[in-house]
């Protein structure tokens, strides 16, 4: 499955209800899990953004649609990027000329 990473900043709402994390992450695990997809990790961070995801996904259209679900409900702003792992990363490197 492919791996994605979500750079999260919280909107007005999102911060005023931040009690309510523990019911977000379930929340987004299980719209992955029913994608076929899986919430790897969560974590609240310092700096530029509030929080980051890590998430699996069968393909990118399953990647998208749970950006913008996220976003529909209105509790943050993320960027999502494709991640490759060291050993796509290999793959794909041994095939330069």
């Amino acid at each position: 499955m492919a791996r994605y990473i979500t750079l999260i900043s919280f909107t007005e709402q999102g911060i005023k209800t931040i009690k309510d994390w523990d019911k977000r992450v379930a929340a987004s695990r299980e719209r992955l899990e029913r994608a076929g997809g899986k919430l790897v990790d969560v974590y609240l961070t310092f700096g530029e953004y509030d929080a980051v995801a890590i998430t699996e996904a069968p393909n990118d259209d399953v990647a998208l649609r749970n950006a913008l679900e996220y976003g529909l409900a209105g509790n943050g702003r993320s960027r999502t990027m494709r991640a490759f792992t060291s050993d796509e990363a290999v793959r794909v490197t041994k095939q330069l000329s």
